[in-house]
């Protein structure tokens, strides 16, 4: 046997460059989620924008009470992306949660681990994107049951909209919403969208419905907000890539102020 070679240290050390990649975007998913970690990846992620993921406890099935118990989980999520370094956004992907949660509790969570970042929600990146397209009188879709429901139809009224319809399919298992084909959201749309709603919301981060977006917008004739594009979007922003991407619909080709 050849004997193994003297370890060598360098003399000198390579120059290292302020971050491995330009931005960063965290980003907090429940246990069982299937879903967003594969859209930021293809949205988010890129040779400028890292995606950097922590996941917290969550049992099914999707009710406000199960919901409600992710908020202890969450500053201890926060503090485990990139310990000590600094991050552009962070994005809490659950909507229904940070619905019955509340914005502001979600953000006071983080902000106790990562005290300066931007904190993104998926039910406050669509209001900002719903506004930032023009749309007044929305329609909402989502696969929960009516009772994780109806708190959703109370935030987007306190919000100044004027809800023409919600639609929800009644599911409990944000396992089973994953399954739910991209075509099959395609044809859903067009049962779920008011005649007279300037917009469709999709509403739930477990949806593959980011796959769906230009499909939904040329069945209805109207700009569709999904709960993971508006998160993408807003994230895609705070980074300050502006590069229109109208693969993911029109929300993709606006910036983010405006109104």
């Amino acid at each position: 046997m050849k004997p193994l070679p003297e370890i060598r240290l360098m003399p000198t050390r390579p120059t290292l460059d302020l971050r491995p990649l330009e931005k960063r975007v965290g980003l907090i998913i429940l246990a069982t989620d299937h879903t967003s970690e594969p859209d930021f990846r293809r949205m988010v992620a890129s040779d400028k924008i890292g995606v950097y993921v922590a996941r917290i406890p969550y049992k099914n099935p999707t009710t406000p009470e199960n919901l409600r118990k992710m908020q202890p989980e969450l500053e201890a999520a926060a503090a485990l992306i990139l310990p000590d370094e600094s991050l552009d956004a962070i994005c809490y992907s659950c909507t229904s949660a940070s619905v019955v949660i509340g914005d502001a509790k979600i953000e006071a969570a983080v902000h106790a681990a990562k005290p300066s970042v931007a904190v993104v929600t998926p039910p406050m990146a669509a209001v900002h994107g719903l506004k930032a397209l023009g749309a007044k009188r929305i329609s909402i879709l989502t696969p929960y049951t009516a009772e994780t429901s109806r708190p959703m139809a109370a935030y987007f009224a306190a919000r100044g909209f004027d809800i023409m319809s919600f639609s929800c399919l009644g599911f409990e298992d944000d396992r089973e919403m994953a399954r739910i084909a991209p075509a099959s959201l395609v044809e859903l749309a067009g049962k779920a969208t008011d005649a007279e709603a300037d917009a469709l919301f999709v509403s739930c981060t477990a949806l593959r419905s980011a796959l769906a977006v230009a499909g939904m917008e040329r069945a209805i004739g109207r700009p569709v907000v999904t709960s993971n594009q508006a998160t993408a979007w807003t994230c895609l922003r705070l980074c300050g890539d502006a590069t229109p991407r109208p693969e993911f619909g029109r929300l993709m080709t606006l910036p983010l102020g405006q109104s």
